[in-house]
């Protein structure tokens, strides 16, 4: 850039120019002052895409939850995150991606909301992503960077998960309380609900539900306590409440699936058998939503095996649905929702009424429903004897999570922090394991590197930075 001005200069001088030349020094493809509202979409998309990305070195959870398997390299299908380096891009994404562009458009608010009240459900809605984004690096890796995070310092201490974790619902409640519908928010910025406070309540409320019923068997009062506040507040109550980010029908701000599977032609996944052979089982209604027909003669529903070869044409593919371009990220849904209300019924909390039976079958009804489905079709399936919660065996945790797992197929990362939590549904080892089933990510290598001293000191107070460490929510 100084090059360009010596060169300018004189020519500007020999024609007595009297011209501010200083916007020379402008780069227009990247410009140094980005709108609030711009940082909080481009924050708000991130994390959407993070959570549904099929990408294995972002997302690996839908290949853990055995929705689908991978053709011909099939490392990440056998538990092997660290050649790849995964945890290190799951990491750096939530920080950097997600979080500092929401902190960011959160610095910005003075200068571009002038109204103080509108400034305020700004902020809130800033607050309430990032406690989301804050939830999935807390119950991934354990003790992490918070208090000092998002700050200069290279080497930020490790807090524990635990007080992460209970910050958080406090945070989440300042939050809650900020909130007026009386003012505007971001507005078409908000690519989840149109600035709609209303529905940002809502949704707030609900983001509590989930917070309060992962830690239920970590801390039963405090999940207590957590749950019978939120829904006393009021949590979501049909599909039409549902967090979905809006995707386009054209790029950049496309759905991950389509360009991961369809714009990018690549042929790395198909259907498990697991799951495939589990919705078979029931005839569940939601397998043609989820999945194609084979491409050979037989036109069946036919699954993959988990960790080894498998021929792209011999299998099932992902739908059509889930590979359309604008198909929304769900991030919170209704039928998650009832599922929690399902569970703290059984565990004794008082949620306003209804049956552990009556949730269990709302939760049901809602997925179905969301994914094309009548609610007939969903009076079929629930009359089934395996399905039926009152005939169903096992315990509640397992009724509950072989259905959650189910109805989060497209949340594969969900569906793997309630696979930890409930135990269900047991999943088959893959063909070559380089571990058991991976119940936490390591900690990157760059923090190993870059951040030694603390990663050994949060490293040694989890327990070890292995796969296999449980975490404080995941007790049994």
């Amino acid at each position: 850039m100084k090059k360009i001005l010596v060169a300018v200069l004189p020519l500007l001088l020999l024609g007595a120019c009297k011209k501010d030349i200083t916007s020379l020094n402008d780069d227009p493809k990247n410009p140094l002052k980005v709108p609030a509202s711009t940082l909080f979409t481009q924050a708000q998309r991130q994390l959407a895409s993070n959570l549904h990305s099929t990408n294995v070195y972002v997302n690996t959870f839908r290949l853990f939850e055995q929705y689908w398997t991978e053709t011909t390299y099939y490392t990440e299908s056998n538990y092997n995150i660290k050649d790849n380096a995964i945890p290190d891009e799951q990491w750096t994404r939530l920080y950097t991606d997600v979080l500092n562009n929401f902190e960011q458009s959160r610095l910005r608010l003075p200068e571009y909301v002038l109204d103080e009240n509108e400034r305020k459900n700004d902020d809130a809605q800033i607050e309430i992503m990032e406690i989301y984004t804050w939830y999935y690096l807390v119950t991934t890796f354990g003790d992490l960077p918070y208090s000092e995070a998002l700050k200069e310092s290279i080497t930020p201490k490790y807090d524990d998960a635990v007080t992460v974790y209970e910050d958080l619902l406090v945070r989440l409640d300042a939050a809650i309380e900020a909130l007026d519908p009386s003012y505007p928010g971001f507005g078409g910025a908000d690519r989840i609900y149109g600035g709609d406070i209303g529905q940002w309540i809502k949704f707030a409320n609900t983001l509590k539900l989930k917070l309060g019923i992962t830690i239920a068997d970590h801390d039963s009062q405090l999940a207590r306590t957590t749950i019978e506040s939120a829904v006393q507040a009021g949590v979501f109550t049909s599909n039409d409440d549902n967090a979905d980010y809006l995707f386009d029908s054209s790029s950049p701000n496309t759905n991950p699936v389509w360009v991961d599977l369809v714009q990018s032609g690549r042929q790395d996944f198909v259907a498990a058998k697991t799951i495939i052979d589990a919705l078979k089982a029931d005839a569940d209604p939601r397998l043609s939503n989820y999945f194609t027909v084979n491409n050979s003669t037989s036109n069946q529903y036919v699954g993959g095996e988990m960790g080894t070869t498998n021929s792209f044409g011999a299998f099932s593919k992902a739908g059509t649905k889930i590979t359309a371009p604008n198909f929304p990220g769900d991030i919170l849904d209704y039928s998650e929702t009832e599922f929690i209300l399902a569970e703290a019924v059984e565990r004794g909390y008082s949620v306003g009424g209804g049956s552990a039976q009556t949730h269990y079958n709302n939760a049901i009804t809602a997925s179905i429903e969301y994914w094309g489905g009548t609610e007939a079709q969903a009076t079929v399936y629930l009359a089934k004897p395996t399905v039926n919660y009152l005939t169903a065996t096992g315990t509640y945790k397992q009724k509950i999570g072989l259905q959650k797992w189910r109805a989060l197929y497209n949340r594969g990362w969900d569906a793997w922090i309630e696979n930890r939590r409930l135990d269900y549904p047991q999943l088959p080892p893959p063909a070559n394991p380089v571990s058991d089933f991976p119940v936490r990510m390591t900690y990157p290598v760059v923090e190993q590197n870059v951040n030694g001293n603390n990663y050994a000191t949060a490293a040694a107070a989890i327990g070890g930075d292995e796969v296999s460490t449980k975490l404080f929510f995941d007790k049994f």
